[in-house]
C-alpha cells in the first residue's frame, strides 16, 4: 500500500510499452494498476478467489487475469517470442519453490520457464533477500543452497528494504526487493551438473561439520573426498559455507573424476 515502494518497483523494472509483464500474486491489484500504465501487456496470475473478483474490476485492455497456482503454471505457454519480465510480491513461505519454478534447478539446463524470462523483481522477506545475494564471505547462515540456485542462473541485486507498514495487513518481518537478471548460460561450465547439485546439497547439509565430514555423510567416498580436496588445495577442515560457488564447482568436478 506504500506508493513510494510501488513506484520504485516500476522504476527498477525499466518498463516500456514493448514489455510483457508476468505478475505473480497481484492480490487486489495495487501494483497491477501501475503495471498496465507502463507495460505493453500484463499477465496476472492469482490463486485467491476474492482477489480475482477485485482484479476483474480493472478497466484495462492490456491485462490478462489468470486464476491459477503459479507453481502449476507453464510460463512458457504465456510468453510470446519475446522474453517476459516477472514482477512478484510472493507469499514468503513458498519463495524457494517459486524461484526453482522460474529458474529451474541447477541441473535443469533446458528449463522452459527460464528460457522465456529476462528478469525477475521479487518482494521477499529481507532475510531471504540477503540469502539470495550472499557470498561465502557473508555473515551468519546467509550463504547456502538458495544463494547458489539463484546465482547459478541469474545476476542477483539487492534493491531496497521495505518496512512492515508498507503492507496491509502488516507482516511481522521486514521485506526487501531483489532483482534477478536471468543469464543465458549457467554460472559454471561443468561436466556433470547433477553431480554438482549432489555435492552442494551434501556440503550444506550439515553446516557445523567440515567439508570432508559433510561430504562423507552425504554419501561420498572418504578416500575420494580426501584426494579431491588435496588436488584443489582445500583444507578438509573448511566448512562448505566458506567455499565460493567456483570452489564448490572445482570440488564437484574432482569428485566426479574419482567416481
Amino acid at each position: 500500500i506504500n506508493g513510494d515502494v510501488l513506484n520504485d518497483i516500476i522504476e527498477y523494472a525499466h518498463l516500456t510499452k514493448e514489455d510483457t509483464i508476468l505478475e505473480i500474486g497481484p492480490g487486489v491489484g495495487f501494483l497491477t494498476e501501475l503495471l498496465v500504465k507502463h507495460a505493453g501487456q500484463v499477465i496476472a496470475v492469482e490463486l485467491d478467489e476474492e482477489a480475482i473478483k477485485e482484479l476483474n474490476k480493472l478497466e484495462s485492455q492490456n491485462v490478462t487475469i489468470i486464476h491459477k497456482d503459479i507453481l502449476k503454471t507453464d510460463i512458457s505457454e504465456l510468453a510470446n517470442e519475446k522474453k517476459i519480465k516477472v514482477v512478484a510480491n510472493i507469499p514468503y513461505y513458498i519463495t524457494s519453490p517459486i524461484l526453482a519454478h522460474l529458474l529451474g534447478e541447477i541441473d535443469d539446463l533446458t528449463n522452459k520457464n527460464r528460457a522465456c524470462i529476462s528478469e525477475i523483481i521479487l518482494m521477499v522477506q529481507e532475510e531471504v533477500a540477503r540469502r539470495i545475494v550472499a557470498t561465502e564471505k557473508s555473515q551468519g547462515k546467509q550463504y547456502g543452497l538458495l544463494t547458489i540456485l539463484s546465482q547459478f542462473w541469474a545476476d542477483c541485486t539487492f534493491l531496497r528494504s521495505v518496512g512492515q507498514r508498507s503492507f496491509y495487513p502488516s507482516p511481522k518481518v521486514t521485506s526487501a526487493l531483489v532483482k534477478l537478471t536471468v543469464k543465458d548460460t549457467p554460472k559454471l561450465q561443468l561436466s556433470d551438473y547433477t553431480h554438482f547439485r549432489k555435492t552442494i546439497k551434501a556440503a550444506f547439509g550439515q553446516r557445523r561439520k567440515n567439508i570432508k565430514n559433510a561430504l562423507v555423510n552425504g554419501g561420498f567416498d572418504k578416500n575420494n573426498v580426501q584426494k579431491a580436496l588435496t588436488k584443489i588445495n582445500l583444507s578438509e577442515n573448511t566448512r562448505g559455507e566458506n567455499l565460493s560457488i567456483e570452489e564448490l564447482g572445482k570440488l564437484s568436478e574432482e569428485l566426479c573424476k574419482l567416481k
